[in-house]
């Protein structure tokens, strides 16, 4: 009989449960207004008005069958308080609103924790302790605790359902099932489409053509899966789609409009590209450079619509369109070459990274898309551990803007580097020793990349103030998102060369 492994997954998930409710009182940003306007949406008015409704600037902009779960949410709602459930009740946030919404997170933060367990179960020997590590580092994380818990979302939940896909696709028999899944995600949250052409490869090559030969087609299985995934849309989209509403719905999930980089610069190569336009503004008159005086005012401060360079050419969506597909093909060809479990979850990660580090108005909080799968093979080996590091500090540290209130400084910086040292620390006792060569200064800049963050941290939340006061406000989340930017540019051209050399 296997030994039970301490903590359990089900213990940490009660004491964080416990600590989360602590932080009820705390800051809420305006995505908890999104999703109480979005339960009051739901619930108040019929199916065929709910992407059309816009008496809120908060219009519902993710797929049906989130809207879906708001309005099973909201059927709870009704009981706690009826007046949040009202259209025009705009920024509502009555103590039983406050309460009821913040226990909503808590409670299908239970799927994830379900998922968790799954993975942990799945694996045996030694590998299970580090399975189970990492899955603790997970249900932990700074993230979700941050973005979740204080600012306001449902990632849990749904990355509770993509680690559900991930574990099924650990066995053949799971194959059919981990694509279903993922399909059902997708209508829940589309910005998981950035991690869909992992699962095409994967599926295609594992599950629709013959183990034996790639010129073989398993026709039965093409027909499960293709029908299955039609299931699923059709229960999704249907309704709307005999009323003629799915274009519509499209322009809600897709706003091109909107600029380049969003409300302050995610940590990706737009943000190190802003930052040389910047230094470019006071350097380009000695180098005889042209300055777009028009761009002056508006360069790179990632307001909606709004995102134009002073000295560098401007990025166009199809720029970025190119250069992420670019980068998620590269690793798509090895798992098609060779589609096992590790190989599949490398090309998640590496799809991650892609639509991260390329796409266009990346969102700090998508991060979560890199760190969370690469956590399941980051204890793989030691080389593998060299290129998490820098992204577990990069990516937890780029969040912290998002917490801009006095009363939350303490829990982001002391939770997140209790972590950081407490699960680095971990992971290096377990992560085995690799059969390849590591890279030695690969390695140093792990090292000198965590070391820099304590005065970088330091000065953005304090020394900034006391210095400039209110001048130059721009100044700390320029050093943070490209400081941050450093460090997963750095983490992904790490695993790149890990990923293809294992």
């Amino acid at each position: 009989m296997a030994t039970e492994i301490y903590p359990s997954i089900a213990q940490c998930a009660l004491i964080a449960a416990a600590f989360k409710i602590l932080l009820f009182p705390a800051y809420k940003s305006t995505d908890f207004e999104v999703h109480r306007n979005w339960l009051a949406i739901t619930h108040s008015l019929p199916i065929w008005q709910w992407y059309y409704e816009k008496t809120s600037e908060w219009t519902l902009d993710y797929p049906p069958f989130f809207a879906y779960f708001e309005w099973v949410m909201s059927q709870v709602a009704k009981l706690a308080d009826p007046a949040m459930l009202r259209v025009f009740n705009l920024e509502y946030d009555s103590w039983q609103t406050v309460y009821f919404q913040r226990s909503t997170v808590i409670v299908t933060e239970l799927v994830l924790v379900y998922a968790l367990q799954s993975f942990v179960d799945s694996a045996h020997g030694i590998s299970k302790r580090a399975a189970q590590a990492a899955a603790i580092s997970i249900l932990l994380s700074p993230g979700l605790l941050i973005i979740d818990h204080i600012h306001f979302q449902y990632n849990g939940f749904l990355y509770g359902i993509l680690f559900a896909s991930l574990v099924l696709a650990k066995k053949r028999s799971g194959f059919l099932w981990s694509g279903l899944v993922f399909a059902a995600l997708l209508c829940f949250k589309h910005i998981y489409a950035y991690l869909a052409p992992a699962y095409v490869v994967f599926l295609l090559r594992a599950y629709c053509l013959s183990p034996k030969s790639i010129f073989k087609i398993q026709l039965l299985n093409c027909v499960k899966l293709g029908s299955g995934i039609a299931a699923i849309l059709g229960v999704a989209f249907g309704p709307f789609a005999l009323k003629n509403q799915i274009p519509q719905i499209l322009s809600r999930l897709f706003p091109f409009s909107r600029g380049l980089c969003h409300a302050y610069w995610a940590p990706n190569v737009w943000a190190m590209y802003s930052f040389m336009d910047r230094v470019l503004i006071y350097v380009a008159p000695r180098l005889g450079l042209p300055v777009k005086a028009e761009a002056l005012n508006s360069v790179t401060r990632g307001l909606v619509g709004d995102t134009a360079f002073a000295v560098l050419p401007d990025i166009s969506p199809r720029m970025c369109f190119i250069l992420t597909l670019l980068f998620q093909i590269i690793p798509l060809v090895k798992l098609f070459i060779q589609p096992t479990w590790d190989t599949f979850i490398g090309a998640v990660t590496l799809c991650g990274y892609a639509s991260f580090l390329f796409g266009w108005h990346v969102h700090e909080k998508a991060i979560l898309l890199v760190i969370v799968p690469f956590s399941l093979i980051a204890l793989k080996d030691r080389r593998h551990l060299s290129a998490f590091r820098p992204l577990a500090v990069s990516g937890h540290v780029s969040l912290f803007p998002l917490l801009f209130t006095p009363a939350e400084y303490p829990i982001k910086v002391v939770y997140t580097i209790f972590w950081l040292v407490l699960f680095l620390l971990v992971f290096d006792r377990l992560a085995p020793a690799s059969s390849a060569p590591r890279f030695f200064l690969f390695d140093r800049f792990s090292t000198l990349y965590i070391a820099i963050s304590i005065p970088l941290i330091l000065y953005c939340s304090l020394l900034h103030q006391i210095i400039f006061g209110k001048s130059y406000e721009f100044l700390p989340l320029m050093f943070t998102s490209s400081y941050s930017a450093i460090g997963v540019v750095g983490s992904w051209l790490g695993f790149l060369v890990v990923y293809f050399t294992s």
